[in-house]
């Protein structure tokens, strides 16, 4: 038996838009009513949300059989990133990558030997299901999907060097920490911070490879629907729970 299909990587490969979510809470509860909305992914997010692996592995038993789960991790360390994929998260997203060189330790941290140096321990994860999947370990390599995140201008600028790269299946434009390292802290709308990021997401899919992004400005989202971006997080639960709330209470 082989390792578990990732239909989000199939899908990045066949096009057409994904639509996601952040979850930055932390609680599986909220996980689970995000999962049962219906998005096709949903970002469980180890950067900025309070997320130990415990609060991972929980959150990942509840989104199991909906929505697509994505594991952002804190940053490119390759323990943390065997720990997340042991896990059974198979598509991780790994933010601040600024080299080409960078993008490429990535790329083989996600991989067993002799395509990478992911530690085997798959008889004791649950990403083989307690070693239940006989085949885990000779095709995990084909269904894990690595998301990178450029978000700043050292990143644009080595862009074409981490585009080149196999092993990426997307790359991921941050908006709100390249609008600040572009000097427009808490404006990614800005007109200048937009032309680098339409050009940077045309650049990712001319290349060849999956374009994703978040925004909670809902024209700007529709805006990259129609350039086609193939993965696009459309808000957070924090963001709709605190605006439901901040509605209802007005309403009355």
């Amino acid at each position: 038996m082989p390792a578990p299909k990732n239909t989000f990587k199939a899908r990045l490969k066949a096009g057409g838009s994904q639509i996601g979510l952040w979850l930055g809470l932390a609680e599986a509860t909220t996980t689970e009513l995000a999962a049962g909305a219906g998005f096709d992914w949903l970002v469980i997010d180890g950067e900025h949300g309070p997320n130990a692996l415990r609060d991972v592995v929980d959150q990942l038993r509840a989104i199991r059989g909906t929505s697509h789960p994505v594991v952002r991790v804190p940053d490119d360390n390759r323990a943390v990133i065997k720990q997340m994929l042991d896990l059974g998260a198979q598509t991780l997203l790994i933010p601040m990558i600024e080299s080409g060189a960078q993008a490429a330790e990535a790329v083989r941290s996600m991989r067993y030997p002799p395509d990478g140096v992911r530690g085997v321990g798959a008889a004791l994860a649950r990403a083989s299901r307690y070693n239940a999947i006989a085949d885990y370990l000779d095709t995990a390599n084909d269904e894990v999907c690595l998301l990178l995140q450029v978000e700043s201008r050292a990143g644009i600028a080595a862009l074409d060097d981490i585009l080149i790269l196999g092993g990426v299946d997307g790359v991921f434009i941050g908006p709100a920490d390249l609008a600040a390292d572009m000097g427009y802290r808490g404006k990614p709308g800005q007109s200048e911070v937009q032309k680098v990021v339409m050009d940077a997401l045309r650049r990712i899919r001319k290349a060849g490879k999956a374009a994703g992004i978040l925004t909670s400005d809902r024209t700007l989202a529709r805006k990259y629907l129609d350039m086609g971006v193939e993965f696009l997080a459309v808000g957070s639960d924090v963001g709709v729970l605190s605006s439901g709330l901040t509605a209802l209470r007005a309403e009355f």
